[in-house]
């Protein structure tokens, strides 16, 4: 705030009277005047900062001031010494606030506190504020009060709602204060730079020009070819009237940078390469960076003369990695020396922020892809079910975790559904998480039962080492048997949520985790009704520090209950939606841990889409199996898959029953697609391969790869099925 007098001595005019620098808080710092008529009864106030009062004897300086160089007279340290001393009346309220321990021609004043008073007025010590985040800017009238409304170095009046310079070391050491903590609050690349514009515009410059390398460099990298600068950000104050002829870039706050960018490339040994080369910031009027700003901005671009503009290269840990150009319009005051040193201070602190947010958008990015690989990119689609996930990291610092999910296609039909966690989130739990799904992979390749599964995964474990510990649930979903298969590791147990809108926890013995090693796991069997939606989940979804998982599993059960209503006792809930809807019932405070949330939604198939025998294996069990599959053909009204289906059962069926000694199976099953499965007690998967033109043989999976619309071979563990599909509009797809 200002200061207003309350003397009812006459003072000087204001065109008289000498400039004091700006105080931080905004409040115009004046000098003190002399007295018209002296008062040598009354001490005069010697603060630090203030003009000595006029001795007895001597001719003052014009506005109350001695010269530069002159005598300090004796009566200056009146206040101090305690001798009275002819001068302002002690506790006048003229008397300004110090400026920071230098008097008003630069030689060193007095050793007190900044806001002290003398003890005559204001007993007892003066508490000073707390240093401001951000220099501000002076109004119009205070700068009017200075010196007559003249700026005291250049001559020139005020811009009207401009910010003052910084007169003092105090202001710029209070500004880069401000600025550096402002820069240093930024995470990634965009809030660094952004920190950097608003800190400088417009208590430090009129307008400012980020350029980075492009790319930027990340650590120790040895970027090859030349340096390229695009303009990363720009900032100005608003254009509210001409600048005199001089042009400033057409800067926008928030600039589409699709559009104002602009590349810069750097000549080597050129003039730009000399001054980024340099480090130090320098002024626009200086040779180099004369020849170094039409090879940054453009040759149509003209900055303002006369020290109105600094160009300083951002040098990170290992090397330059950008510049930034501060301007200030040419009706401005121009940059002292030293904002040179301003200038630097900035450009480095935003160079090592630059740096850092470099490396840590390395760090995000290779967390992302981790878990984008770790965990499947689409999800399959079995015959007989539809499925839906969803995953959540912990939080955006902890993008990777050990959470995963799976569905593995299974011979028959089937599917494996797959959720597991293992312990912490950090980079190694990903690589555990990695490890141990493809195992289970693997193991469900071997079409091994699911107990089996879990305990080849804690063999796994105890390899990886002694204290990678996990949880798992494996389950195996039959579509023509409508049952399920389940096994448990230590692992919440599903939700199973019915047509008719029950919900129901599943009764699954708990099992230990994996990696406790020497434990067996149990497997058991229930029902898997057609419209039903099974729900597995990690232990995040329901346990966190406001709530126990016993807790969070009754809210998840009464919550799929509650969105079954939604949709009616007929119809279930889409899966996509009430993935969501579960998701939703997490509070502010429930995110203490990754989560995986897989949902299948039981279909089945109808008993009266498949079709199932037993062949004898014997010569005549292809023309037997012709047989019977134009039969279910006939029964589906699919004549027009006749030719295709026989010719390809009778290669398949022929090939079984030459190599085996038990009977063959044969199934059909009618989808969306018409599948035939044929299973025999070897072990040997058939290969496709070119037969010569001599063979009598060899050419049976060659017309099966030709026709069939897929196929393929699984190893079970009583020996293969082959499959293949046709599409029910035609023989091939």
């Amino acid at each position: 705030m200002t200061e207003h007098p309350t003397s009812h001595e006459r003072r000087q005019p204001s065109a008289a009277r000498p400039t004091a620098p700006a105080d931080p808080r905004g409040a115009v710092l004046r000098t003190p005047e002399p007295p018209a008529q002296s008062s040598p009864g009354l001490p005069a106030q010697g603060r630090p900062g203030d003009a000595p009062p006029l001795p007895a004897t001597g001719t003052p300086a014009p506005g109350g001031q001695y010269p530069v160089g002159s005598p300090v007279p004796t009566e200056a340290h009146g206040a101090a010494t305690g001798t009275p001393a002819s001068g302002t009346p002690a506790g006048s309220p003229d008397i300004p606030a110090p400026s920071g321990g230098h008097g008003p021609t630069g030689t060193p004043t007095g050793s007190g506190p900044e806001h002290s008073q003398p003890s005559a007025t204001q007993p007892g010590p003066h508490r000073p504020r707390p240093a401001p985040e951000s220099i501000p800017a002076q109004s119009s009238t205070e700068a009017a009060a200075v010196q007559g409304g003249m700026e005291r170095r250049t001559g020139q009046g005020p811009v009207p709602g401009a910010p003052m310079p910084m007169r003092r070391d105090g202001d710029r050491l209070r500004f880069v204060g401000a600025a550096t903590r402002r820069i240093a609050r930024g995470i990634d690349l965009d809030e660094i730079v952004m920190g950097l514009c608003r800190a400088t515009v417009p208590t430090f410059s009129d307008a400012i020009l980020v350029y980075l390398r492009d790319p930027l460099p990340v650590g120790d990298e040895r970027p090859t070819g030349p340096v390229v600068l695009r303009l990363r950000r720009t900032d100005r104050i608003p254009e509210d009237r001409d600048t005199e002829g001089f042009l400033l870039p057409a800067l926008q706050p928030e600039p589409d940078l699709g559009i104002t960018a602009e590349l810069c490339t750097v000549r080597p040994g050129g003039a730009l390469a000399e001054v980024l080369r340099g480090v130090r910031p320098v002024f626009a009027d200086a040779p180099a960076a004369r020849a170094a700003l039409p090879e940054l901005i453009g040759e149509d671009l003209t900055v303002p003369g006369g020290q109105r503009a600094i160009l300083a290269p951002l040098r990170g840990r290992r090397r330059v990695i950008g510049a930034a150009l501060f301007l200030r319009r040419p009706d401005r005051p121009p940059f002292e020396t030293d904002d040179l040193l301003v200038a630097a201070q900035l450009a480095t602190h935003s160079a090592l922020g630059i740096d850092k947010a470099v490396l840590y958008g390395r760090e995000a990015y290779i967390a992302d892809e981790l878990q984008r690989t770790m965990l499947p990119e689409t999800l399959p689609n079995p015959t007989g079910v539809r499925l839906a996930s969803r995953y959540l990291p912990a939080a955006e610092t902890a993008r990777v975790g050990g959470d995963w999910y799976d569905a593995i296609p299974l011979p028959g039909s089937r599917v494996a559904l797959v959720v597991g966690d293992v312990m912490g989130h950090s980079m190694t739990s990903a690589a555990i998480m990695g490890q141990l799904r493809t195992t289970a992979q693997t193991l469900a390749g071997l079409d091994l039962p699911p107990q089996e599964v879990l305990h080849h995964l804690d063999e796994q474990a105890q390899r990886l080492g002694t204290d990678r510990m996990a949880t798992c649930l494996y389950a195996v979903y039959d579509p023509v048997a409508h049952r399920i298969t389940i096994a448990n590791a230590g692992h919440p147990p599903p939700v199973l949520l019915h047509l008719g809108g029950r919900a129901e926890v599943l009764r699954v013995p708990p099992g230990a985790p994996i990696g406790v090693g020497g434990v067996d796991f149990e497997a058991v069997e229930l029902d898997a009704p057609a419209g039903a939606t099974l729900l597995l989940y990690t232990d995040g979804l329901v346990e966190s520090r406001l709530r126990d998982v016993w807790t969070g599993i009754e809210q998840l059960r009464e919550r799929l209950a509650a969105t079954a209503q939604l949709t009616g006792a007929d119809h279930p809930p889409p899966l996509e939606a009430l993935c969501d809807e579960v998701l939703d019932m997490l509070g502010p405070g429930d995110r203490d841990d990754d989560i995986a949330l897989l949902a299948a939604r039981f279909d089945g198939i109808a008993p009266s889409d498949v079709a199932l025998w037993h062949l004898d294996p014997e010569d005549a069990a292809p023309r037997q199996a012709r047989r019977l599959a134009r039969k279910a053909l006939a029964r589906w009204d699919m004549e027009d898959l006749t030719d295709s289906l026989e010719l390809l059962v009778s290669e398949v069926v022929t090939n079984a029953v030459r190599y085996t000694s038990r009977p063959v199976s044969l199934r059909l099953l009618r989808t969306d697609v018409l599948r035939c499965e044929v299973g025999d007690d070897v072990p040997q998967l058939p290969r496709l391969r070119q037969a010569r033109a001599t063979d009598e043989g060899g050419r049976g999976l060659y017309l099966v790869n030709k026709l069939a619309r897929r196929w393929g071979a699984t190893r079970l563990s009583t020996g293969k099925v082959v499959w293949f599909e046709l599409n029910r509009g035609g023989a091939s797809g």
